[in-house]
């Protein structure tokens, strides 16, 4: 979902947008060519991984503002996107969490690299010159399992995966041992040379143009 919405900078926020897309995208690759042959596949489901909002209130440790975590853009926006999601067919919605105790407030990247670089004095740092960093657990997890469930039980012959993480190369492994097609969609993004040898095809379905679908 972050790779769609870099991409749909206008629709960042549009969750029906981002779902819809994410629906059409993945129903794309049905349709391929091997050696010249058209081929078409039929669909066993399509599963979006992500995770519930933020739900804390946590003080700004500059302003020492209390925000309410739930009521942000970000939050309103998954929460809706979910409700999109769930509507799909043939499409499994898995939620991850955030782990309360991880979740803290750092410095924005540049603006710690400037801190450090002497740029800017301590006294300097804005409420606007920190976010909140959250950490979530589970999704990969879900990922793997549902890999090896799927590949285990012959419920399919392909899969597709869409990342550009390294963490699935053991679930990929499992895969193909077991002679499932595994494809990666990076959605553009490169990806380590050695990361080849462990899926079968390289194929991104979003269009190069940023053209409506």
């Amino acid at each position: 979902m972050k790779r769609i919405r870099y991409f749909e900078k206008h629709n960042a926020y549009d969750a029906k947008r981002i779902a819809s897309l994410a629906f059409r995208l993945s129903l794309l690759h049905l349709s391929q060519k091997i050696n010249g042959t058209k081929q078409h596949d039929s669909l066993y489901r399509i599963f979006f991984y992500d995770y519930a909002p933020l739900q804390k209130k946590m003080h700004n440790p500059i302003s020492k503002k209390l925000i309410d975590f739930s009521k942000s853009d970000e939050a309103v926006f998954r929460n809706e996107l979910h409700k999109e999601l769930i509507k799909k067919r043939k499409l499994a919605l898995r939620l991850g969490k955030l782990s309360d105790q991880l979740t803290c407030w750092r410095l924005k990247a540049d603006v710690m690299d400037n801190l450090l670089k002497g740029r800017i004095e301590r006294h300097e740092i804005t409420e606007k010159d920190v976010m909140i960093d959250v950490k979530q657990k589970g999704v990969d997890m879900r990922i793997a399992l549902d890999i090896a469930s799927i590949t285990l039980k012959k419920q399919a012959d392909r899969i597709v995966l869409v990342s550009g993480d390294s963490d699935f190369v053991p679930a990929a492994k499992l895969a193909r041992r077991e002679g499932i097609d595994f494809i990666l969609d990076p959605m553009w993004q490169n990806i380590p040379e050695d990361l080849f040898e462990h899926i079968d095809g390289l194929r991104s379905t979003y269009p190069r143009k940023n053209k409506q679908l």
